[in-house]
């Protein structure tokens, strides 16, 4: 015999709503600023600040810090490393394998692609709620990144 569904209360399904919504709209109004405004996806503005965060990563731990598929990963790695703003370099530790590193032109393309794009991140999110609202936003998400990123490749908040 199988469960029926878990119904969602009225409260329940206006918080989903708004999460799945932002989740869903976000990311594309981000990506449409950084193309606009830096010819960087919003991906690709994650990918170079993990880089610069790191100094050099292996693309495996790089698709896994931007949860990324190794191939999205690998594809996106070689379109940057042809502009300009990745470079490979011989791993000292395992020679068969290669560190990502982000170019003196990626770091350039990066710094100056982060005002705009903070800028736009206030606009739609920040500037939006005011300072107990941010707080009760950090507090609700947190538990949730946590539970879908046991491994915290996002870092501790």
């Amino acid at each position: 015999m199988s469960v029926p569904p878990t119904r969602m209360t009225a409260q329940q399904s206006r918080a989903w709503l708004a999460l799945i919504s932002t989740a869903e709209l976000l990311p594309a109004a981000l990506d449409a600023q950084l193309q606009r405004d830096a010819d960087l996806t919003h991906y690709e503005f994650i990918l170079l600040s993990a880089l610069q965060r790191s100094g050099a990563m292996r693309l495996s731990d790089l698709a896994a810090a931007t949860n990324a598929t190794l191939p999205r990963a690998s594809k996106v790695v070689s379109r940057l490393q042809r502009r300009g703003l990745v470079g490979r370099e011989e791993n000292p530790e395992d020679r068969r394998a290669v560190l990502l590193t982000i170019t003196k032109r990626g770091r350039r393309q990066l710094v100056l692609a982060t005002p705009k794009h903070f800028e736009t991140v206030h606009e739609l999110v920040l500037d939006r709620l005011d300072p107990d609202a941010l707080t009760a936003l950090a507090d609700a998400l947190e538990p949730v990144v946590e539970a879908l990123d046991p491994q915290r490749r996002f870092g501790p908040f």
